[in-house]
């Protein structure tokens, strides 16, 4: 084994250790990964100019950037312990969608400026809500590969 391998062989009698970045799960990558560099970068620029007009909305931002990165390097690092624990961030993410885009939608003026998972990922084609969906589906069906 060399140390470019990402999951160890399976044991004699054990299934084969299931990639999670092969298939469907490396377009999942890429848009984890550019969501990550998005979410990361527009949180940063809005915290160092203008924290005081809407920290809550620049700090939920962050929360998104930590979250699609860690279910990125979960994905590449494939296993099952990184595809239970990116079930459980996608999951958490998909509850924050919702919870952000529906506080966006009855009270419009809690937030001072939008967010990335604000109307529900509105401004980012509404992919913020498509992506856990997505993810949770590719990592329920790589548990039974």
């Amino acid at each position: 084994m060399t140390d470019t391998d990402r999951t160890p062989a399976a044991a004699p009698g054990e299934k084969e250790p299931f990639d999670l970045g092969t298939g469907p799960g490396r377009v999942l990558v890429w848009f984890y990964g550019v969501f990550t560099v998005a979410a990361a970068s527009r949180s940063i620029v809005q915290m160092i100019l203008d924290f005081d007009r809407a920290p809550l909305a620049y700090v939920l931002s962050a929360v998104a950037a930590l979250v699609y990165g860690f279910i990125t390097y979960s994905l590449v690092r494939g296993g099952e312990k990184a595809r239970r624990t990116a079930l459980v961030c996608c999951a958490a993410e998909l509850a924050g969608v919702l919870i952000v885009g529906t506080w966006t939608l009855v009270d419009p003026s809690a937030f001072a400026d939008a967010t990335v998972w604000s109307d529900f990922g509105r401004d980012y084609l509404f992919i913020p809500v498509i992506l856990p969906v997505t993810g949770m589906i590719w990592l329920r069906r790589a548990r039974t590969a």
